[in-house]
């Protein structure tokens, strides 16, 4: 159950509109690195937790505090816009050809779509898509993620604190800085707990080490022109996860044939002269399931 209040979290208060910087401000909202990618990689991230206790408690809390940080920028959004599109600001920015060709004022689709309120669009109004989000089940690699984006998103508000003079803006800002370098700090302190809790380990997911081709487990391969590659820690001395030695390899050399698509079915028209012989029959594939294996057992020479 959710429960909403009609306060903000932090107050939202521009000192005058600006359809532009709404436009620039949707980033915050729907883009890849937006509010609402955070709000639903943490909701879904804490629904698929199998464990009751301090991970789930800290990722619904934090879920929940992000649905508050998109409702902070779309009222921000919704009152920028107030008066949209004759505004001063929106014929100054006109006036300036430069701006005009890139902005173009207001998005267009404010005022038509969202009748002068913000949109689940980036600054771009391109609508945001749930493929933003990540929630693997498996806390290391989502933690992981967790940091990646509380960066990206920290990196793009910083960069619109410097676009506005608005002292209103720029303390609603202000508050979405900080509340992200905590976010981020939150975050690595969890990945340290999960490995001092002994849940997981440096290199996500914790196994198949003894199955992987370990001789290519800890080499980086020197495959551009640069030449300073080998000097950082990752190309010697012990990998992180204290198991791998870092190697440098400056000579790697390819380990495959050469690459050549099957034969194609003649019934796609991929243009082909006969090289490599007649396509093969289609076959499912080589997993058999539960009752397959079940028939085999039964009968080896079931096919």
């Amino acid at each position: 159950m959710f429960r909403h209040t009609d306060h903000l979290q932090f107050d939202v208060a521009p000192e005058k509109p600006d359809p532009v910087y709404a436009r620039k401000l949707q980033e915050l909202i729907g883009g890849a690195y937006g509010e609402m990618t955070v709000t639903m990689q943490y909701l879904f991230q804490g629904w698929n937790c199998r464990m009751k206790g301090k991970y789930k408690d800290l990722i619904m809390d934090i879920a929940t505090e992000e649905i508050g940080h998109v409702e902070m920028l779309a009222t921000m959004v919704a009152r920028l816009l107030e008066g949209a599109p004759a505004t001063e600001s929106t014929k100054n920015a006109a006036m300036d050809p430069v701006v005009a060709a890139v902005m173009g004022g207001m998005d267009p689709q404010q005022a038509i779509v969202s009748g002068g309120g913000p949109s689940l669009a980036d600054s771009n109004g391109v609508p945001w898509n749930g493929r933003f989000i990540v929630a693997s089940g498996n806390l290391l690699a989502d933690f992981r993620a967790n940091v990646a984006a509380e960066a990206q998103g920290r990196v793009q508000t910083a960069r619109l604190w410097h676009m506005t003079d608005d002292p209103g803006v720029k303390a609603m800002l202000k508050f979405n800085l900080a509340r992200d370098t905590y976010h981020q700090n939150m975050w690595l302190a969890a990945i340290e707990e999960l490995q001092a809790d002994g849940l997981e380990g440096v290199v996500a997911p914790n196994d198949l080490f003894d199955e992987e081709y370990e001789e290519h487990a800890s080499t980086l391969w020197h495959l551009s022109d640069g030449t300073e590659s080998d000097k950082g820690r990752w190309a010697h001395g012990t990998a992180p996860d204290g198991r791998h030695e870092n190697k440098f390899l400056a000579d790697p050399q390819p380990l495959g044939n050469v690459q050549a698509g099957p034969p194609p079915d003649p019934k796609l028209y991929a243009t082909y002269d006969g090289a490599l012989g007649e396509p093969s029959n289609a076959e499912l594939g080589t997993e058999k399931g539960v009752m397959g294996k079940i028939k085999e057992t039964l009968d080896p020479n079931a096919g």
